[in-house]
């Protein structure tokens, strides 16, 4: 809860100050540009959280996300039918997650290298199948389209759907880990794989359940950001897009060690970074500079939540003495 707080106090801070220096920060449109944001990177940081919560990392997914992207673009370019072509694509998001899962533990691979391989080999696949050429949807996906520009009117403000589909996919989520013998089970694996596994607990079948979420997660993302984007670029669709994942889950109190880590406080996390990134752009800083300020803020955040920590902890020793 205290990791919580300190994370969202961060992002009051970084709300402040830019509402009190851009007039058109809090405007409606900004407002619901900057929801539709947090919701499109906040199903993947739910996703790579999960995983995470393991003691695992899952760095394939910005090239889940092309890969699907270009697919779904190409298939419907080509005439094939949205209501077939989605869920084919869910499927193979899953099915990707799962070859991952299998690969950790029944190989016995690192995390760290089975999915860096994937990386690489997923976002080659997304090019060669479009020849690296940029492809368009065309018309006639208007009803597809509204998982990516729809919104649910709420007064005089409207609530984006991709911001909705967050919250659903946050809600499965923490439902999983707060209220399931498979979330105790997660949090058990992280902490402690082999007292896991001497426990009785199948961390085979818990490890792969997480990947398959997260590619889950990246499948579902890579279908929204095609159709917000409306053209995909195969070469890249989704670049980086993991590191803002991780960055979001870590960011939000999940320990890279596992055992650790809760999904509004990912929620929270991925705000502040797209809040960030849209203070840059409002408050006319330069984007070469994008990237150096968001990871400076994260790296206060972390570093100011670590000696929290430590002086808790010397407190509680203090006390106990």
């Amino acid at each position: 809860m205290k990791k919580i707080l300190g994370i969202f106090g961060l992002l009051v801070v970084v709300f402040v100050f830019t509402a009190m220096n851009s007039e058109n920060f809090l405007s409606a449109y900004n407002m619901q540009n900057t929801f539709r944001w947090i919701g499109l990177f906040g199903v993947i940081g739910v996703g790579v959280a999960m995983v995470i919560i393991t003691g695992g990392i899952d760095l394939s997914i910005g090239s889940v996300i092309g890969l699907v992207g270009s697919l779904l673009a190409l298939f419907l370019a080509k005439g094939y039918s949205p209501w077939v072509m989605v869920p084919a694509l869910l499927v193979g998001s899953a099915g990707i997650g799962l070859f991952h899962g299998l690969l950790i533990t029944k190989v016995r691979l690192q995390p760290f290298v089975v999915t860096l391989c994937s990386l690489l080999f997923l976002r080659g696949i997304g090019r060669y199948a479009t020849a690296d050429q940029s492809v368009g949807f065309g018309q006639g996906f208007d009803i597809l389209g509204t998982l990516a520009h729809g919104s649910i009117p709420l007064g005089g403000f409207s609530l984006p759907v991709p911001f909705i589909s967050m919250l659903i996919v946050a809600l499965i989520a923490g439902f999983l880990l707060q209220f399931t013998i498979y979330g105790r089970y997660l949090f058990a694996l992280g902490r402690n794989e082999e007292a896991a596994r001497y426990s009785g607990i199948n961390t085979d079948r818990v490890t792969i359940g997480a990947y398959v979420f997260c590619s889950l997660c990246a499948g579902f993302s890579g279908i929204v950001f095609a159709l917000d984007l409306n053209t995909v670029q195969p070469a890249g669709m989704g670049e980086f897009y993991e590191l803002y994942a991780i960055a979001a889950a870590v960011l939000g109190g999940c320990s890279l060690r596992g055992g650790e880590g809760s999904i509004i406080g990912v929620v929270i996390g991925t705000a502040v970074i797209i809040v960030l990134k849209n203070a840059i752009n409002i408050l006319n800083l330069p984007s070469q500079l994008e990237f150096a300020i968001i990871g400076a803020v994260l790296l206060a955040g972390v570093i100011v939540d670590e000696l929290v920590k430590r002086m808790v902890a010397r407190k509680r020793a203090e006390v106990a003495g």
